[in-house]
Protein backbone atom coordinates (compact mmCIF):
# COMPACT_ATOMS: atom_id res chain seq x y z
CA UNK A 1 0.00 0.00 0.00
CA UNK A 2 1.23 3.56 -0.99
CA UNK A 3 1.36 5.63 1.91
CA UNK A 4 1.83 9.82 1.63
CA UNK A 5 1.33 12.44 4.11
CA UNK A 6 -2.09 14.49 4.52
CA UNK A 7 -3.73 16.46 6.85
CA UNK A 8 -6.41 16.56 9.41
CA UNK A 9 -9.03 19.63 9.45
CA UNK A 10 -8.56 19.95 13.53
CA UNK A 11 -7.07 22.69 15.74
CA UNK A 12 -4.01 21.03 17.75
CA UNK A 13 -5.96 21.65 20.66
CA UNK A 14 -7.88 19.20 20.09
CA UNK A 15 -4.43 16.25 19.76
CA UNK A 16 -3.27 17.86 22.75
CA UNK A 17 -6.68 17.25 24.75
CA UNK A 18 -7.36 13.71 23.56
CA UNK A 19 -3.04 13.04 23.79
CA UNK A 20 -3.89 13.96 27.66
CA UNK A 21 -7.32 11.61 27.77
CA UNK A 22 -4.88 8.71 26.31
CA UNK A 23 -1.55 9.64 28.48
CA UNK A 24 -3.96 9.55 31.51
CA UNK A 25 -5.48 6.09 30.54
CA UNK A 26 -1.94 4.59 30.24
CA UNK A 27 -0.69 5.72 33.75
CA UNK A 28 -3.97 4.47 35.63
CA UNK A 29 -3.50 1.27 33.90
CA UNK A 30 0.10 0.76 34.38
CA UNK A 31 1.29 0.65 30.69
CA UNK A 32 5.08 0.10 30.04
CA UNK A 33 5.30 0.07 26.75
CA UNK A 34 3.02 0.86 23.21
CA UNK A 35 3.96 0.75 19.51
CA UNK A 36 2.95 4.41 19.59
CA UNK A 37 3.32 7.04 21.86
CA UNK A 38 -0.06 8.55 23.37
CA UNK A 39 0.65 11.71 20.95
CA UNK A 40 0.85 8.84 17.96
CA UNK A 41 -2.69 7.20 19.38
CA UNK A 42 -4.28 10.20 19.62
CA UNK A 43 -3.46 11.32 15.98
CA UNK A 44 -4.16 7.77 14.44
CA UNK A 45 -8.28 8.43 16.40
CA UNK A 46 -8.52 11.34 14.92
CA UNK A 47 -7.28 10.23 11.62
CA UNK A 48 -10.32 7.51 11.62
CA UNK A 49 -12.73 9.88 13.39
CA UNK A 50 -12.26 12.97 11.05
CA UNK A 51 -11.23 11.84 7.71
CA UNK A 52 -13.40 7.93 7.77
CA UNK A 53 -9.52 6.45 7.54
CA UNK A 54 -9.83 2.08 7.76
CA UNK A 55 -8.26 0.18 9.52
CA UNK A 56 -5.69 -0.89 7.17
CA UNK A 57 -5.20 2.54 5.90
CA UNK A 58 -3.91 3.61 9.30
CA UNK A 59 -2.30 0.71 9.82
CA UNK A 60 -0.13 1.18 6.61
CA UNK A 61 0.21 4.56 7.96
CA UNK A 62 0.95 4.50 11.37
CA UNK A 63 3.50 1.21 10.64
CA UNK A 64 1.54 -1.01 12.80
CA UNK A 65 -0.90 -3.82 12.86
CA UNK A 66 -4.56 -3.88 11.90
CA UNK A 67 -5.20 -5.30 15.10
CA UNK A 68 -3.49 -2.79 16.89
CA UNK A 69 -5.09 -0.21 15.42
CA UNK A 70 -8.72 -1.21 16.53
CA UNK A 71 -7.38 -1.71 19.73
CA UNK A 72 -6.33 1.79 19.96
CA UNK A 73 -9.00 3.03 18.76
CA UNK A 74 -11.49 1.51 20.50
CA UNK A 75 -9.66 2.69 24.24
CA UNK A 76 -10.26 5.80 22.61
CA UNK A 77 -13.58 5.99 22.13
CA UNK A 78 -14.26 4.23 25.69
CA UNK A 79 -12.65 7.28 27.31
CA UNK A 80 -14.25 9.95 25.34
CA UNK A 81 -17.57 8.37 25.95
CA UNK A 82 -18.07 8.46 29.54
CA UNK A 83 -17.25 12.73 29.05
CA UNK A 84 -20.09 12.67 26.85
CA UNK A 85 -22.62 14.97 28.54
CA UNK A 86 -26.10 12.65 29.60
CA UNK A 87 -29.74 14.03 28.38
CA UNK A 88 -30.34 15.53 31.78
CA UNK A 89 -27.33 17.84 31.73
CA UNK A 90 -27.91 18.95 27.73
CA UNK A 91 -31.53 19.74 29.48
CA UNK A 92 -29.64 21.75 32.20
CA UNK A 93 -27.52 23.55 29.55
CA UNK A 94 -30.71 23.85 27.36
CA UNK A 95 -32.81 25.79 30.42
CA UNK A 96 -30.23 28.86 30.13
CA UNK A 97 -31.04 29.24 26.37
CA UNK A 98 -33.35 31.43 24.88
CA UNK A 99 -34.89 28.61 22.90
CA UNK A 100 -33.59 25.12 21.60
CA UNK A 101 -33.76 23.46 18.23
CA UNK A 102 -34.40 19.52 18.04
CA UNK A 103 -34.21 17.76 14.49
CA UNK A 104 -32.99 14.28 13.64
CA UNK A 105 -30.35 12.53 11.05
CA UNK A 106 -29.66 9.74 9.16
CA UNK A 107 -26.32 8.36 9.34
CA UNK A 108 -26.09 6.02 6.61
CA UNK A 109 -24.44 2.62 7.11
CA UNK A 110 -23.84 -0.52 4.77
CA UNK A 111 -26.97 -3.03 4.83
CA UNK A 112 -28.44 -4.90 2.95
CA UNK A 113 -32.10 -4.52 1.68
CA UNK A 114 -33.02 -7.20 3.62
CA UNK A 115 -32.54 -5.38 7.05
CA UNK A 116 -35.54 -3.63 7.35
CA UNK A 117 -35.19 -1.77 11.03
CA UNK A 118 -32.50 -0.09 9.70
CA UNK A 119 -34.35 1.41 6.25
CA UNK A 120 -35.12 5.44 6.14
CA UNK A 121 -37.65 5.82 4.02
CA UNK A 122 -37.84 9.28 4.13
CA UNK A 123 -34.34 8.97 3.23
CA UNK A 124 -34.66 6.04 1.20
CA UNK A 125 -31.25 3.98 2.21
CA UNK A 126 -30.59 2.46 5.45
CA UNK A 127 -28.87 4.26 8.29
CA UNK A 128 -29.36 5.24 12.19
CA UNK A 129 -31.13 7.74 13.65
CA UNK A 130 -29.57 10.21 15.89
CA UNK A 131 -31.82 13.46 17.45
CA UNK A 132 -29.88 16.13 17.53
CA UNK A 133 -30.24 19.62 20.10
CA UNK A 134 -28.71 22.50 18.63
CA UNK A 135 -28.85 26.15 20.38
CA UNK A 136 -30.07 29.41 19.16
CA UNK A 137 -26.94 29.96 17.01
CA UNK A 138 -26.97 26.15 15.97
CA UNK A 139 -24.02 25.11 17.88
CA UNK A 140 -24.40 21.57 18.63
CA UNK A 141 -25.29 20.94 22.56
CA UNK A 142 -26.31 17.16 22.66
CA UNK A 143 -27.14 14.07 20.29
CA UNK A 144 -28.62 10.92 20.98
CA UNK A 145 -27.87 7.42 21.10
CA UNK A 146 -28.49 5.78 17.58
CA UNK A 147 -31.99 3.97 16.70
CA UNK A 148 -32.35 2.06 13.40
CA UNK A 149 -33.51 3.95 10.93
CA UNK A 150 -36.69 3.24 10.66
CA UNK A 151 -37.86 4.83 13.85
CA UNK A 152 -39.31 8.02 13.03
CA UNK A 153 -38.02 11.40 15.05
CA UNK A 154 -41.26 11.77 17.35
CA UNK A 155 -40.60 8.26 18.45
CA UNK A 156 -37.41 8.66 18.37
CA UNK A 157 -37.31 11.52 20.80
CA UNK A 158 -39.92 9.98 23.12
CA UNK A 159 -37.81 6.53 23.61
CA UNK A 160 -34.54 9.19 24.75
CA UNK A 161 -36.91 11.25 26.72
CA UNK A 162 -36.22 13.94 24.96
CA UNK A 163 -39.58 15.79 25.09
CA UNK A 164 -40.45 15.24 28.74
CA UNK A 165 -36.62 16.76 29.72
CA UNK A 166 -37.17 19.83 27.63
CA UNK A 167 -40.61 20.67 28.98
CA UNK A 168 -39.47 19.65 32.26
CA UNK A 169 -36.80 22.67 32.25
CA UNK A 170 -39.59 24.79 30.27
CA UNK A 171 -37.39 25.93 27.29
CA UNK A 172 -38.91 26.44 24.33
CA UNK A 173 -38.00 24.43 21.53
CA UNK A 174 -38.69 24.22 17.76
CA UNK A 175 -38.80 21.32 15.25
CA UNK A 176 -40.16 20.59 11.57
CA UNK A 177 -43.27 18.72 11.35
CA UNK A 178 -42.39 15.16 12.25
CA UNK A 179 -42.45 15.94 15.75
CA UNK A 180 -46.32 17.15 15.29
CA UNK A 181 -48.32 16.17 18.84
CA UNK A 182 -45.03 16.12 20.89
CA UNK A 183 -46.11 19.07 23.55
CA UNK A 184 -46.96 22.46 24.41
CA UNK A 185 -42.87 23.50 24.24
CA UNK A 186 -42.47 22.01 21.11
CA UNK A 187 -43.51 24.16 18.17
CA UNK A 188 -44.01 22.72 14.95
CA UNK A 189 -45.84 24.28 12.17
CA UNK A 190 -48.35 24.62 10.82
CA UNK A 191 -49.65 21.49 8.49
CA UNK A 192 -51.06 21.09 5.21
CA UNK A 193 -50.88 22.40 1.73
CA UNK A 194 -49.13 26.26 1.21
CA UNK A 195 -52.08 27.28 -0.87
CA UNK A 196 -54.86 25.95 1.60
CA UNK A 197 -53.30 27.83 4.78
CA UNK A 198 -54.02 31.39 5.92
CA UNK A 199 -51.64 34.04 5.10
CA UNK A 200 -51.09 34.16 8.90
CA UNK A 201 -50.54 30.60 9.28
CA UNK A 202 -48.07 31.07 5.91
CA UNK A 203 -45.89 33.65 7.69
CA UNK A 204 -45.63 31.63 11.24
CA UNK A 205 -44.52 28.70 8.59
CA UNK A 206 -41.35 30.94 6.99
CA UNK A 207 -40.35 32.56 10.35
CA UNK A 208 -40.44 28.81 12.09
CA UNK A 209 -38.37 27.98 8.83
CA UNK A 210 -35.38 30.57 9.32
CA UNK A 211 -35.39 29.68 13.01
CA UNK A 212 -35.02 25.99 12.59
CA UNK A 213 -33.09 25.87 9.73
CA UNK A 214 -30.13 27.10 12.26
CA UNK A 215 -30.23 23.45 13.56
CA UNK A 216 -28.93 22.37 10.24
CA UNK A 217 -25.30 23.49 10.96
CA UNK A 218 -25.60 21.74 13.99
CA UNK A 219 -26.28 18.35 11.88
CA UNK A 220 -23.32 19.56 9.79
CA UNK A 221 -21.00 20.11 12.37
CA UNK A 222 -21.67 16.03 13.90
CA UNK A 223 -21.33 15.26 9.72
CA UNK A 224 -18.07 17.18 9.67
CA UNK A 225 -16.53 14.26 11.33
CA UNK A 226 -16.48 11.56 7.71
CA UNK A 227 -17.14 8.62 9.63
CA UNK A 228 -20.15 9.45 10.36
CA UNK A 229 -21.14 10.00 7.03
CA UNK A 230 -20.86 6.04 6.15
CA UNK A 231 -20.43 3.74 8.89
CA UNK A 232 -19.19 0.34 7.94
CA UNK A 233 -19.02 -0.96 11.57
CA UNK A 234 -21.35 -2.91 13.76
CA UNK A 235 -24.66 -1.01 14.59
CA UNK A 236 -24.20 -1.59 18.28
CA UNK A 237 -20.85 0.44 18.53
CA UNK A 238 -22.21 3.48 16.41
CA UNK A 239 -23.88 4.80 19.63
CA UNK A 240 -20.60 5.18 21.39
CA UNK A 241 -18.58 6.75 17.90
CA UNK A 242 -20.98 9.29 18.08
CA UNK A 243 -20.87 9.91 22.10
CA UNK A 244 -16.88 10.08 21.12
CA UNK A 245 -17.14 12.66 18.78
CA UNK A 246 -19.64 14.56 20.63
CA UNK A 247 -17.39 14.87 23.64
CA UNK A 248 -14.32 15.83 21.36
CA UNK A 249 -16.35 18.87 19.56
CA UNK A 250 -17.62 20.02 23.48
CA UNK A 251 -14.20 19.69 24.78
CA UNK A 252 -12.52 21.54 22.04
CA UNK A 253 -14.45 24.10 20.98
CA UNK A 254 -16.03 25.48 24.25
Amino acid sequence: MLVYPSGIDLSSSTLRFLSRLLATRRLERGTRWRRLSADRQALLVLAHLRCGHTYAQLAAGFGVGIATVYRYVTEAVEVLTVLAPDLATAARTAARKAFVILDGTLLPIDRIGADRPYYSGKHRTHGMNVQVIADPFGRLLWASPALPGAVHDIKAARTHGIIDALTEVGVPCWADKGYQGASATVRVPYRGRWEKLSEGQRAVNVSHAKIRALGEQAMATLKSWRLLRKLRCSTTRITDLVKAVLALHLATSS
